[in-house]
Parts: C-alpha cells; structure tokens; sequence
C-alpha cells in the first residue's frame, strides 16, 4: 500500500487531526543514506512529523523545514517537507551504533527549530529546546510554546529482522481555541486507551482507522487524502 496522508476535522470543528502511513518514505529514506536502525528511526520520525506539519501549509510554493542540532551522536538532522507530501531530509552521522529504539540517547539535548517559507522576504524561525530527544515529545513542546496549540503528536518506526523498515507513521491532533471541555476529556480518554502508531499499523489498519480510534465518539471527517513519499530535487 503506497504511503498515504490524511487530515480532517472531528467533534464539529473543535478538532483538526493529520495522520499517515509513511513506511515506503522511510525505507527510502535508510536505503538513501545507509542509515543504522537507530538513525532510521530518529529520522523517519522527524520525516513522519515533515510529511504532517507540511500537510498545515496552505499554500503550495510553501516549504516547511524541520532542523535539529543536538549533542548526541546523530549531531543533527534536518527535514524540507511540501504541501503535497513531499519530504526530503538527511542525518549529520548515519552509522550511529545504538539500540534501535534509544532515539533520545541518540538525539540527547538540543534545539529545534521550525523554518516556514510562505513566500515572504524572510522565512519565519521558531526555535524551541529539545525536551527529551523522542521527536513526538519535541514538536508537542514546540506546538505549546511556539505556536500555543495544544496537540498530541505521536511518531514510531518499526523493523524487520533485516533492519528494513516493517512499518512508519503518526499523526497529530490538535485543539482549536474554542474546543469544550467534554470534547477533550472524550480525546484523553481516546488517547489513554490507544496502544502505538507501530503497533496500530502493524495490524494491518489504514491511517483512517487509526484516526477513528482516536476519535472515536467525536465524529471525525476527512478533508483531504493524499499520497506522501520521499522526494529529493537535489542533484549529486
């Protein structure tokens, strides 16, 4: 199934959500860069989180850059990502040795920051600190205190035996200021009973069945489906 990003509304507009299935995007990504598996999946999160936050511009000349400069091993990713689902992005250091699962070790403290080019003269910056490595927890962070929009930002990778990628995704949720307080106990409850993206994904469900999980109860509606995948317009 070619990789596949959606977004939408639910709870009548007090809601909007983006969620994808990124795995082929990600398994381009490692065979691209010969990454390990604990780089794999540090920057197939941050890839993951490119495709949705770029799903957020409106325009489609409007580029969305994603940058990390850290103190771990990696020492530093960045990611361009598109309106239509396009993402490109590469890693400081490849060939770090740690378990696949120990992002946070592999990040450690550092800075994000989040570069948006909407046509003006100069691109907006928003720079945040990294609060635990995890990429999820990071772009949460930057969400409350860059832009003040509570959201639930979840990313995962998971391998096969052989280290390729068996599957990627995640999604984001966020609240819309006016959002009524039942609204968000129903979203909490949703939130506390969902296992993982991987494990959601490793069962064989779609990116709109993930998201009914989530928003179960709250009416959610798809806005707009589209493809996503690895991209690099760069030459050699």
């Amino acid at each position: 199934m070619a990789d596949t990003m959606i977004r939408g509304m639910a709870a009548n507009k007090q809601v909007r959500f983006f969620a994808c299935n990124s795995t082929d995007t990600v398994e381009k990504a490692r065979i691209t860069h010969h990454t390990s598996p604990v780089v794999t999946n540090a920057l197939g999160r941050l890839l993951t989180g490119g495709v949705l936050m770029g799903a957020m511009c409106k325009n489609d000349t409007d580029k969305l850059t994603l940058r990390i400069q850290c103190q771990g091993p990696i020492s530093g990713m960045l990611v361009t990502a598109d309106a239509n689902g396009h993402v490109k992005g590469y890693v400081s250091e490849p060939e770090v040795m740690l378990p696949a699962n120990d992002v946070a070790k592999a990040v450690d403290l550092g800075v994000l920051s989040v570069i948006k080019d909407i046509g003006l003269k100069e691109p907006y910056v928003g720079d945040t600190h990294l609060v635990s490595g995890e990429i999820a927890e990071d772009l949460t962070y930057y969400f409350a205190t860059s832009d003040q929009i509570p959201s639930s930002v979840a990313l995962g990778v998971l391998f096969n035996d052989d280290t390729s990628v068996a599957n990627a995704g995640g999604f984001i949720i966020q609240l819309m200021p006016f959002t009524e307080e039942a609204v968000i106990g129903q979203l909490e409850k949703n939130l506390a009973e969902f296992s993982t993206v991987t494990k959601v994904l490793d069962e064989g469900k779609t990116p709109e069945e993930m998201l009914q999980m989530l928003l179960a109860g709250m009416d959610p509606v798809i806005t707009e489906q589209s493809p996503c995948e690895f991209r690099c317009d760069c030459s050699k």
